[in-house]
């Protein structure tokens, strides 16, 4: 089997995935107060962003950092992820105390949209540029373990917002897309961008988009999800722990 062919089929694998992974929220696609089952989707799902920043994008793009500025001793990767979060977390307040752009809440669900489009993107341009079967294949099964997580997760959050289910179906099928076009850009582009510069920048983009996981799956979530009853409390808390749970058994293997 040739390089060419094999990552014609991983490209094609992926996309079936994500789009498989996301035909259940949008099938159940109602208000959260009357689908308890979303409630819960949606604390699995800031459960897995919270284990993707902490267990996955942080520490890659500590190590990227650590092999492209060697004699660099600053945490550039957590001051990136600490922009990330208070990026959000500034745009949030902005939404709560200033009438006029009360809209820029709805805005948070293209927001996170948008990163996992790129992100996603650069996950298909690694896969791309490698030019080995073996490492080809490890990062080929890294991502589909993690793509069928975060298009569900997306699928949710896109959900719970205000967007019309034609604006969700669009950016659900970009989403499923990017990591495609990223293996085909990435095979493209192998001589036209340095390996370590391009290292850099996967590194700073991972830093900062596992700031705005970390934002999306605590102050986020505590803010959108306030109950009555402690028992659903408990109930999502579970549902939470158990997504991060299986982003940590991710991580124990690739």
């Amino acid at each position: 089997m040739s390089l060419i062919f094999y990552k014609t089929i991983a490209g094609i694998l992926i996309l079936m995935t994500s789009l498989v992974a996301v035909i259940y929220p949008i099938k159940v696609r109602a208000r959260p107060h009357h689908h308890p089952i979303l409630e819960l989707g949606d604390a699995f799902a800031s459960g897995i962003f919270l284990g993707a920043a902490l267990f996955h994008m942080l520490p890659d793009a500590i190590n990227g950092f650590a092999n492209t500025l060697k004699d660099t001793h600053y945490p550039i990767a957590e001051f990136f992820c600490a922009c990330g979060f208070l990026v959000l977390l500034f745009l949030e307040r902005i939404a709560q105390c200033i009438p006029h752009v009360k809209d820029a809440k709805h805005a948070m669900p293209y927001m996170v949209a948008l990163i996992l489009i790129i992100h996603s993107l650069i996950e298909g341009g690694v896969l791309g540029i490698n030019t080995t079967m073996a490492t080809a294949f490890v990062i080929f099964v890294a991502i589909i373990a993690h793509k069928s997580s975060e298009s569900f997760a997306l699928a949710v959050i896109l959900n719970r917002s205000q967007i019309m289910l034609k604006n969700i179906i669009v950016i659900v099928g970009v989403f499923s897309l990017m990591t495609p076009i990223g293996i085909v850009l990435g095979a493209k582009m192998t001589l036209l961008l340095p390996y370590q510069s391009g290292q850099m920048w996967t590194a700073g983009f991972n830093a900062f988009a596992a700031g705005t996981f970390l934002y999306m799956s605590t102050l986020h979530h505590i803010n959108h999800h306030e109950r009555m009853h402690e028992a659903e409390n408990l109930r999502e808390f579970l549902f939470l722990f158990v997504g991060l749970g299986v982003m940590g058994l991710l991580a124990r293997w690739v």
